[in-house]
């Protein structure tokens, strides 16, 4: 029989892929997570202007979006606060399928990852889209998964093993796929894989990845990763239509255990399939006390759990925004200490941890 040239490679390779699931499923993975003075980074923050004004594409830089600058990350780093989420729009980066990444956008990434690695801290890559290229879904004739899949497989080319970086959040948000979510999200991890094996990557559910909403809607969602790196992602808002917009709400609306009980669907499905978690969104108004009681609770709960998570949000270009956690006048927004408050943590690894799950 004639010896195949390419399978003493291949052998390697999964060998190595075993190793590597094994080592994660130990928990080293805690090793490629950012670290505070007080344990893990488990409290981050997205820093999101540049996903403003996805109806205007590809836009301008400082006029319709905004990248930030080393301050911003510079205050969050003062803070404690070592993990970022980065949302970015694909149609920017991507002008049309037939392209190439757009050499400009690229350059604004590296530039975002690099201010973090100065400043201590890790970002995931958001690819802020809800499914969507241009409005059509992925999977469709109009966006194939071979497009989505491209794309992140070029991404994943360009940024693997920059020290700022910490994951791949392969899609904000799905919703309204018609079924077509679970197949795109597996051919996404397909890609980056065939070129990184080392990045973490953070896979969203369908629904607006409504933590609360999990179990019914991604009961099955599990995807298959030869290197064993997924983090499943999850949102979460205080408000009664679980948007984040309050328009409508009130104080007396908000119960304290909200957040926790709003949280707490998506951290059993993750203990019932071993798997590592991640709350991507969560944010309140200002001038909302009630919330601010409900979110130091869900805080405290995550903590618990090992369960990190990013506040929605900070940045450049919000204004007046009652979310916003940027300083305005040289001060903290109301919502900081609040934060500051649950940086502390015993976490040796992201959770739910096995200790957590025999509870």
């Amino acid at each position: 029989m004639t010896r195949h040239p390419n399978r003493p490679a291949r052998r390697f390779t999964r060998l190595a892929l075993a190793l590597t699931a094994a080592l994660s499923a130990m928990g080293v993975c805690a090793a490629d997570w950012p670290k505070g003075d007080d344990g893990l980074a488990l409290l981050g923050v997205n820093l999101s202007g540049a996903g403003f004004a996805p109806h205007i594409t590809p836009g301008k830089n400082g006029t319709h979006y905004f990248y930030p600058e080393k301050k911003h990350f510079k205050y969050y780093a003062d803070q404690g606060i070592k993990l970022i989420r980065f949302p970015f729009i694909w149609e920017r980066v991507q002008h049309s399928l037939d392209d190439g990444l757009n050499f400009d956008q690229i350059r604004l990434l590296k530039k975002t990852l690099d201010l973090a690695a100065m400043n201590g801290q890790k970002v995931i890559l958001d690819m802020h889209n809800y499914g969507r290229y241009h409005g059509e879904l992925i999977g469709s004739s109009k966006v194939p998964y071979e497009a989505y899949a491209s794309v992140w497989r070029q991404l994943a080319e360009r940024f693997k093993g920059h020290r700022g970086l910490l994951g791949y959040d392969i899609m904000n948000e799905p919703h309204g796929t018609v079924g077509l979510w679970p197949g795109a999200a597996q051919a996404a991890v397909d890609a980056i894989r065939e070129v990184d094996d080392q990045t973490l990557i953070f896979v969203e559910g369908e629904r607006w990845s409504s933590a609360y909403h999990w179990p019914q809607v991604n009961a099955n969602f599990l995807i298959n990763d030869p290197a064993e790196r997924i983090v499943y992602e999850a949102h979460l808002y205080f408000d009664q239509d679980f948007s984040g917009k309050y328009m409508a709400q009130t104080s007396r609306d908000i119960d304290p255990m909200i957040g926790v009980e709003r949280a707490r669907p998506f951290i059993e499905w993750l203990k019932k399939h071993g798997q590592r978690g991640f709350l991507g969104e969560y944010g309140i108004p200002d001038d909302l006390p009630e919330a601010a009681v409900a979110m130091d609770n869900l805080l405290a709960y995550l903590n618990d759990n090992c369960v990190p998570s990013a506040y929605w949000a900070g940045g450049p270009g919000w204004g007046t925004y009652k979310l916003a956690i940027e300083p305005r006048k040289g001060e903290d927004r109301p919502q900081m200490p609040l934060m500051r408050k649950h940086l502390a943590n015993d976490c040796t690894a992201i959770g739910p941890t096995p200790a957590h799950n025999a509870d």
